[in-house]
C-alpha cells in the first residue's frame, strides 16, 4: 500500500472515529433554577462525562410541573425543585428512588440534610444542594442598620418608597408571621387576617415588588435601599464591588429557604442523571453551585469549604451559619387548602 492510500485511508478512519465520537456524546436534560446555567457548573461535569447537560430554567415549582405536565414520558431527567415541594413531585411519581449509599449527606450541615423533606416511607427522592436565607438586603449607606435588625422597622413609614418586596409569597408571608410571632409552622387560615394586615402595611411602604434579578437591579441602582425577603443570594455577589449592599437576619428571625435535586422517573438516562446529582453535591461541584453568577447560596455539603477560598467564605457568611440556622425556620409548607388561601391573600396584597 503506497503511502498516499495510507494518508487517505488514515484520514477516513479520523473522520470514522470523529462520526463515532460525536454520536457517542449523551445528553442531559435538566429543568433547573437559574444557578444552574452558570457553565463554570456545568462544563467540568460535561466534559467529564463527554456529554451535553441541556438546561431549561424555570422560576416557581408550578411552572416545572407544567412543563412536565406538557412534556413526553423521558424528555426530561433531572429537576431542581423548592425543598419544601419536593413531597408534591413524589406524590405526583415524577421523581425516581435515589440510592442512599451514592449521596454524601454524613458531610452535610446536618439541619439542611431534611430528610423529612427529600425521602418519604423510608426511600430518598431527592437530595438538598444549597440553601439560604429569605430575610432582609439593604444599603447600608442609605438606612439606619440597626433598624435593619427589627422586622417591624424595616417596613415603616421611616423607609416608606425606599423598599422592594420579593415577589414570592411563602417567605415574605413567613417573614410576615415571624414578625408578629407567629411560627412559619404555625400560619393557619385563623391567623391569615393579621398575616393581610402586615402585608398590607408593607406594600403600602414598598415601592416595588420584584423578581430575582429586579429586585437586584433595584437595590443596586439606588432605585430602592431595602429589599424584604433578599439576603445572601441578593447581595453576596455583589457584595466584592458593593460591599454596602448588605444582609442581615433580624432579631426575630428569618426564613430559611433549600433547594433540592432529583432523577426524573421517566428519564432513560437515570445513570448519567445519577452521576449528574453526584457531581452537583461533590465538594467541587457544590463550591461552583454556591458561587453560581444567578445567585450565591451556602452549599449542602460542609466540605464545599475545603474548596471555596477565603473571600468565597467570608461573602457567604460561613463561619455564621450555626447561629443562623438556630434563629431561622422553615418556609410555610401549607396543605393545598392553605396554600390556595395564601396565594389568594398575596394576590390581593399586590393589587394594593
Amino acid at each position: 500500500m503506497n503511502r498516499m492510500m495510507k494518508v487517505l485511508l488514515g484520514s477516513v478512519a479520523a473522520v470514522a472515529l470523529g462520526a463515532t465520537g460525536a454520536l457517542a456524546e449523551e445528553e442531559l436534560n435538566a429543568l433547573v433554577w437559574c444557578d444552574h446555567t452558570d457553565p463554570t457548573l456545568i462544563e467540568p461535569f460535561e466534559k467529564a462525562h463527554n456529554a451535553k447537560v441541556n438546561l431549561r430554567e424555570y422560576e416557581g415549582t408550578g411552572a416545572a410541573l407544567a412543563v412536565l405536565e406538557q412534556s413526553r414520558p423521558g424528555d426530561w431527567d433531572v429537576l431542581v425543585i423548592d425543598g419544601i415541594d419536593v413531597f408534591r413531585a413524589v406524590e405526583s411519581g415524577l421523581l425516581a428512588p435515589l440510592p442512599d449509599d451514592a449521596l454524601p449527606v454524613s458531610d452535610f450541615f446536618p439541619q439542611v440534610v431534611m430528610a423529612e423533606n427529600n425521602s418519604k416511607d423510608g426511600v430518598t427522592y431527592a437530595v438538598t444542594e444549597k440553601f439560604g436565607y429569605n430575610t432582609i438586603s439593604y444599603n447600608s449607606e442609605k438606612v439606619d442598620a440597626a433598624d435593619m435588625n427589627d422586622l417591624k422597622k424595616v417596613w415603616s413609614e421611616k423607609y416608606s418608597g425606599r423598599i422592594s418586596i420579593y415577589d414570592y409569597y411563602l417567605p415574605v408571608m413567613g417573614l410576615a408571621a415571624i414578625a408578629e410571632g407567629i411560627p412559619t409552622a404555625d400560619i393557619s387560615s385563623d391567623n391569615l387576617e393579621t398575616l393581610g394586615g402586615v402585608l398590607g402595611e408593607m406594600r403600602s411602604r414598598a415601592a416595588s415588588v420584584a423578581g430575582v434579578v429586579a429586585a437586584q437591579t433595584a437595590l443596586a441602582t439606588g432605585e430602592v435601599d431595602i429589599v424584604v425577603g433578599g439576603g445572601e443570594w441578593l447581595t453576596a455577589g455583589l457584595a466584592g464591588e458593593r460591599p454596602e449592599l448588605t444582609w442581615t437576619i433580624p432579631e426575630q428571625g428569618a426564613v430559611r429557604w433549600s433547594q433540592s435535586i432529583g432523577v426524573l422517573a421517566d428519564s432513560k438516562k437515570q445513570g448519567l442523571a445519577l452521576e449528574f446529582i453526584k457531581y452537583i453535591v461533590s465538594p467541587e461541584g457544590q463550591a461552583r453551585l454556591a458561587t453560581s453568577s444567578c445567585f450565591w447560596g451556602m452549599p449542602a455539603n460542609a466540605k464545599a469549604g475545603d474548596v471555596l477560598t477565603d473571600d468565597q467564605k467570608t461573602l457567604l457568611r460561613w463561619d455564621s451559619q450555626e447561629d443562623y440556622l438556630a434563629r431561622t425556620e422553615l418556609y410555610p409548607a401549607p396543605d393545598t387548602d392553605l396554600d390556595a388561601k395564601m396565594q389568594d391573600l398575596w394576590l390581593e396584597t399586590l393589587q394594593q
